[in-house]
């Protein structure tokens, strides 16, 4: 049971009018349906789903080996306990892109991005990338646009190309990709701020910017990246980091002490657990 107000539809509606408002639009990465509350709490405008995260998880690299059903599954368990919209990464499309954007579309999110990697993709702040040609991501934009019922469903694309090709070869793949009817553009692994506004001179519709830490790309604030006219903002890996470093210490603390009592100060409480968990509508 979920204390949710919100339909699907009225999710995917919110999310294009917010974009509508030219206002920079922030959605923290959710590791588990947990963390997809608090987000929503705080007053984040929605939620992210990582493939790298996602892998992560599976205590393996990004480097192409989950499965639409580990991912979709997952990906329901997420967005279903909140009134916020979510994106989910769906890598390369994983070998159909007709199913994965029908089967995130009946799941209840509000939009996928498709990179234009190879399957045996990599993480978009690593070296040695490959991509496919222009050509195959337009006929992949072109599959998950028309494969969608919903209309207010975003099929984003994102490009690798910027590590690959260079810049003015990713300005020629983001029209590309706009004409081929991309809601939204990614282009991962810009390094600085001009580079993103250069990619702002050139795209029409909503750009989304990866604001991913110990990556290629400068972390720039919410005003900046405003500034540079970018609607979206991720920040696909930063509740996972802050967990796992903070699990880290609190088990080394808890193995070299024999005890829990130095680190008590650094857990979330039962009483606020509960409150996030919306416990006590449990029992009414």
């Amino acid at each position: 049971m979920h204390f949710t107000k919100k339909t699907i539809s009225e999710k995917r509606i919110d999310l294009k009018n917010k974009l509508k408002q030219k206002k920079i639009l922030r959605f923290p990465g959710a590791y588990n349906p947990l963390t997809a509350k608090l987000i929503t709490e705080i007053g984040f405008d929605g939620i992210y789903i990582s493939g790298a995260v996602m892998s992560n998880d599976l205590g393996i690299p990004d480097i192409g080996l989950t499965t639409l059903n580990e991912v979709s599954y997952r990906a329901k368990q997420i967005c279903r306990g909140s009134d916020l919209p979510s994106i989910v990464d769906a890598d390369t499309g994983f070998n159909d892109c007709k199913k994965t954007v029908e089967t995130f579309e009946s799941l209840g999110l509000s939009g996928c991005h498709i990179e234009d990697q190879i399957p045996e993709k990599r993480c978009g702040h690593l070296d040695n990338k490959e991509i496919i040609s222009t050509n195959e991501m337009v006929e992949k934009i072109k599959n998950c646009v028309s494969s969608r019922k919903d209309k207010n469903f975003l099929i984003i694309a994102r490009t690798d190309a910027n590590s690959v090709e260079g810049l003015d070869k990713t300005l020629e793949r983001i029209k590309a990709y706009e004409d081929a009817g991309a809601d939204m553009i990614f282009p991962e692994a810009m390094k600085d701020e001009s580079e993103f506004e250069k990619v702002r001179k050139t795209a029409k519709g909503y750009l989304l910017a990866n604001m991913t830490e110990f990556g290629k790309s400068k972390l720039l604030d919410k005003n900046q990246l405003e500034n540079l006219g970018y609607n979206l903002v991720i920040y696909p890996v930063s509740t996972q980091r802050l967990a796992m470093q903070n699990v880290e210490m609190g088990l080394k603390s808890i193995f070299n002490d024999g005890h829990q009592n130095n680190i008590i100060d650094k857990m979330q409480t039962r009483k606020r657990l509960y409150e996030l968990v919306e416990y006590e509508k449990y029992n009414t």
